[in-house]
């Protein structure tokens, strides 16, 4: 079954298009990439939503839905033309769609208790409409339904495609917040952990933007961090921050490590008189000891760590990430032949193969949710899509 996985991260800097073509069920599972390909927004759009995900009004989220919806039909239909297929050739397309809030931790409501809730855009009826082709999006809120914090949902892909029969691995992402993924040796599921760690390239990135007012939008390669020195009373109050001793189950995300914390951040440097690379040097150290945390809720032993996401690139947050693991060999995504950038991608698009196939996607252990659950709402794409499905 050929698929195309659509994701855009909370950096929203574009829409990452995978596609794969996936068989067999379970551990018996194959699935191979076979194009990737990465379309990315005008600055001015990726501005639009990260204002819409703090204080956007609801006409600015109405239309930025239908709007993202045509963004992610181009990615889909880009992909498929770079892999020389037709969308006749597609069988599903899983688009995780663009987060612009979540809440995981719930808010009270009278006769109903805490309610948990999520929102990810970029409508499923434009990317159907657009491609012909069966949509499954909309991922996050069965789980949530379900009792679960709808995140993360990438550690079912990690499980099945990034297992190892000797090694027990730490999947580390690197997006706009990093996630860590803790797969035992051979890939055994009942003992899969996985949770976000905190802030990475969201922090990185905002701090850039704004202390360029919008001429750059990241360190690219981590040089300026490269070039500065950390500070340790600042790092000492960034890791004191009360997400990173919260126990899994645990998701988070611009709410937290957002616009409120860039000005926080950037007043310090001012009071303190730091430059911007002793900043980024600092807040680099702090993504990668955020993921070092993750040990402490990690029973089994780390033989190997696997990083992957856009921060891959940058070459302090990688340093720092090797010091902190010592003596535990710290690789790539690439290295295992899996892109970094685009696997968040691949795994959506697994997880629409999970639902077509009438198999479940979450992980209760990861997502605190009761018990598993067929993820996504189905958008048809056209007339054949009745006999994809054997549910």
């Amino acid at each position: 079954m050929k698929i195309v996985g659509l994701m855009s991260g909370t950096s929203g800097d574009g829409v990452d298009a995978a596609l794969i073509e996936v068989s067999g069920r379970g551990q018996a599972l194959k699935a191979r990439a076979i194009a990737t390909q990465t379309l990315a927004y005008p600055r001015s759009l990726q501005q639009r939503i990260v204002t819409a995900s703090v204080s956007g009004t609801v006409a600015d989220i109405c239309h930025l839905n239908a709007l993202l919806g045509e963004w992610f039909a181009n990615a889909a239909l880009n992909v498929i033309r770079q892999a020389k297929l037709r969308p006749a050739d597609i069988a599903v397309i899983g688009s995780h769609g663009q987060t612009v809030h979540h809440l995981p931790q719930g808010i009270q409501a009278p006769g109903v208790g805490a309610v948990r809730s999520t929102l990810q855009i970029a409508e499923p009826a434009v990317i159907a409409e657009r491609t012909g082709i069966t949509t499954i999006a909309n991922f996050r809120p069965r789980d949530i339904a379900a009792g679960g914090q709808g995140a993360p949902l990438t550690p079912a892909a990690h499980a099945l495609l990034l297992k190892h029969p000797r090694r027990a691995r730490l999947i580390v992402n690197l997006g706009g917040i990093s996630n860590v993924t803790y797969v035992p040796r051979g890939g055994i599921w009942d003992g899969v952990l996985a949770f976000d760690t905190g802030p990475a390239n969201m922090v990185l990135d905002s701090l850039v933007a704004r202390a360029t007012n919008g001429r750059q939008v990241m360190d690219r390669d981590g040089k300026w961090a490269l070039k500065g020195k950390v500070d340790g009373r600042l790092l000492g109050k960034l890791l004191a921050h009360p997400f990173l001793s919260r126990r899994p189950p645990k998701s988070t995300g611009r709410e937290e490590f957002g616009p409120r914390l860039t000005d926080e951040l950037l007043s310090i440097q001012t009071q303190q008189g730091l430059s911007i690379e002793d900043l980024l040097a600092t807040c680099s150290m702090w993504t990668a000891k955020a993921v070092g945390t993750a040990r402490r809720w990690i029973k089994g032993t780390i033989d190997e760590v696997v990083v992957g996401g856009g921060g891959v690139r940058n070459r302090a947050v990688m340093d720092n990430l090797t010091a902190v693991f010592a003596s535990t060999p710290v690789t790539t995504f690439e290295a295992l032949g899996w892109e970094s950038k685009a696997f968040e991608a691949v795994a959506f698009a697994l997880l629409a193969y999970q639902t077509m196939t009438g198999q479940w996607g979450n992980i209760p252990a990861v997502t605190g949710a009761t018990h598993p659950v067929l993820l996504g709402a189905i958008v048809p794409g056209g007339p054949r899509w009745a006999k994809q499905f054997r549910l």
